[in-house]
């Protein structure tokens, strides 16, 4: 080979090494300029992006078709003012029963007074027929005439309120002393006696219209029709505006103690 063959095979393989080089070189460039740093925009999409998919897995615990544990705290929520609800409705029905409550004491209230109109209503009354009736002038307390009311009967009779007394003529009934009311009514069985007094004139003076009866009728109640009519002394009984009589009583003493 000569020399200047050779010197020209050379000079081509050195260009062939500088295209080469060349090549290489901004093939390197382009790709360190399309690969760089991510830039701001590129970032805040990315941060988007991550937000997004943060909000969505949010956004889907709330709802009740997610699995997971968010979930569960949404269900926690909706039965929390379901509770509520019921606890108002509750309110509600309690308030309706003791309404009714209320209109139960009411009824009871009724019933104890038509009790109470039964049992009198179960009276016996004492009557002239199946008694004897006698009245005296006591000489204590002064101006006192003592009823004695006597069971000739073969039954119980009940001597009920009071005796509604008429000395002479006397037009009115003459008051009852309401404090003299007894506990009961005074049952008498066979046998037995019941008592009132009258008290048929002031002791001080102070009453009007004062005269001398020698006749006494005795009713042994307002409602009775046909009265008792025991003997008077002789020379009468000196009555008065004040008379007053007392409730009947089982026993005497409570009778003249008014």
């Amino acid at each position: 080979m000569s020399a200047r063959t050779a010197r020209t095979r050379l000079l081509a393989a050195a260009a062939l090494t500088v295209a080469t080089l060349t090549m290489t070189a901004c093939s390197s460039a382009e790709g360190t300029r399309d690969e760089g740093a991510p830039s701001a925009s590129s970032t805040a999409t990315e941060s988007a992006s991550s937000s997004t998919t943060s909000g969505g897995t949010t956004t889907g615990a709330g709802q009740a078709s997610d699995k997971g544990s968010t979930g569960t705290t949404g269900t926690t929520g909706s039965t929390g003012t379901s509770g509520s609800t019921g606890t108002s409705g509750s309110s509600g029905t309690s308030g309706s029963t003791g309404s009714t409550g209320s209109s139960g004491s009411t009824g009871s209230n009724g019933s104890g007074s038509n009790d109470s109109d039964d049992s009198e209503s179960n009276l016996s009354p004492c009557t002239p027929a199946t008694t004897r009736t006698t009245a005296t002038v006591v000489n204590r307390p002064l101006n006192h005439v003592l009823l004695t009311v006597t069971n000739t009967g073969a039954g119980n009779c009940d001597l009920a309120y009071y005796p509604a007394v008429r000395f002479g003529e006397a037009q009115s009934v003459p008051p009852v002393i309401e404090d003299s009311q007894p506990q009961a009514v005074v049952t008498l069985a066979p046998g037995e006696s019941g008592y009132a007094a009258v008290v048929v004139s002031a002791a001080d003076g102070s009453g009007r219209d004062g005269y001398t009866a020698k006749t006494l009728e005795v009713y042994f109640n307002s409602d009775s029709t046909t009265p008792a009519r025991p003997s008077l002394p002789a020379k009468g009984v000196y009555v008065d505006s004040s008379i007053t009589v007392t409730y009947w009583q089982s026993d005497m003493a409570d009778a003249l103690s008014w």
